[in-house]
């Protein structure tokens, strides 16, 4: 692939040593013949183009050490930021504003849309971070607490996700690239027939269905008292919206958040955040040699401004628990650390690229066979049923 300086500065690495994992199948029955690099793969992903492949540990545990090594006060950012459910109020009283002054509007009316583009994707996208904010924790101390914000947070969504959002995210962050796990990487079905302009288009346009559908095909969180609690949270507003001020405003709602999820400015750090867009070298591309792709990307310009500087994202996959407010500072301490990244400029060339640029698509993830767990399962996977996940896991 090449490189574009116009949407990603890439640097010359540091050469870190990174441990080899040593192999595990956990799958006898019908397990996927392995390519000619030893790696179990499922048969179509060894038919057609492949994702990287790598026997290499996630870099965010091992960057993490070092830098508290270095940097110690840098544990000293960790914990809530009070400032997060303010804005999260703001945000949510902004969108019920909007959603009454569209109460009589057609929805096909350029008003309509346009301000649920400008005003609608931007809000709830902005709570979508929130959510995410929230997962790790960082709005109160209290994890009931932390809950019940994110419930409330996600009611200008429209349909409830919040509750189920946690695990998969976590497990993300415990899991990263490893396959089955991560229920951020794009399947391989998705690799091959979306691999073209006209996929990619359609898979930027409805990327928000993709993000939601996804993990439900990969594997089933449990559904707890804070399932229940999203669920009937989110029917009751939803209810009362439509009592209220009528069909109308709750199409607005969910309008906002397709467009958040489409097309959008907003939209690019999905991509943004995973997607390898760095040159990757012949070297690189076998496993076997052990040496690291980049697998995460941070954005540093202002949209992070309206989406709680979730561009920082090696930062934060280093320190999950360091609140939106201090990632920046996080960045400064330990900047050797991180000068050597590269980093995007742009969320919207992002996506332009990611379309047009046939280097650059859906294929171009980093994917283990091994090695991290779902939160609440251990250290590997074990196919344990739902019934025996940890519940305080869960909701802590």
């Amino acid at each position: 692939m090449t490189s574009s300086a116009a949407s990603t500065v890439t640097s010359a690495h540091k050469s870190t040593k990174k441990k080899r994992a040593t192999p595990v199948n956990d799958r006898q029955e019908d397990a996927p013949a392995p390519a000619q690099d030893g790696l179990p793969r499922h048969p179509i992903e060894v038919k057609y183009r492949d994702f990287f492949w790598t026997y290499t540990e996630e870099p965010h545990r091992t960057r993490r050490l070092e830098i508290i090594k270095a940097h110690p006060e840098v544990t000293k950012l960790c914990g809530p930021e009070p400032l997060t459910k303010y804005v999260v109020l703001l945000v949510v009283s902004v969108q019920i504003a909007c959603a009454y002054l569209v109460r009589d509007r057609p929805f096909f009316s350029p008003y309509f849309w346009l301000l649920a583009y400008v005003v609608g994707a931007t809000a709830n996208q902005n709570l979508f971070l929130a959510i995410h904010e929230i997962s790790h924790n960082l709005a109160f101390r209290s994890p009931t607490a932390n809950r019940l914000l994110a419930i409330f947070a996600n009611l200008p969504i429209g349909i409830p996700y919040s509750a189920s959002f946690r695990p998969y995210h976590l497990t993300h962050h415990k899991s990263l690239g490893v396959d089955g796990l991560d229920t951020d990487l794009p399947t391989a079905f998705e690799a091959i027939f979306l691999d073209s302009i006209l996929g990619k288009a359609f898979f930027c346009t409805f990327q928000i269905f993709f993000y939601a559908l996804r993990p439900m095909a990969v594997y089933r969180v449990p559904f707890t008292w804070v399932s229940a609690l999203n669920v009937a949270a989110q029917v009751a507003f939803d209810a009362v919206i439509l009592r209220t001020l009528g069909g109308q405003s709750m199409l607005y709602f969910l309008l906002s958040s397709f467009l958040a999820g489409s097309l959008h400015p907003l939209a690019g750090h999905f991509i943004a955040e995973h997607y390898v867009y760095s040159t990757v070298t012949p070297a690189q591309s076998d496993p076997a040699n052990g040496i690291p792709v980049p697998e995460t990307y941070s954005y540093y310009g202002p949209l992070n401004l309206l989406t709680y500087n979730v561009g920082l994202h090696n930062e934060h996959h280093d320190f999950p628990a360091v609140p939106w407010t201090r990632l920046h500072k996080l960045h400064d301490i330990a900047r050797e650390f991180y000068a050597d990244l590269p980093y995007h400029t742009s969320w919207t060339y992002v996506l332009w690229r990611f379309i047009f640029d046939e280097t650059v698509g859906i294929r171009c993830r980093v994917k283990r066979k091994e090695g991290g767990r779902l939160v609440g399962q251990g250290l590997h996977r074990q196919n344990k049923p739902v019934e025996e996940w940890k519940e305080d896991e869960l909701q802590s």
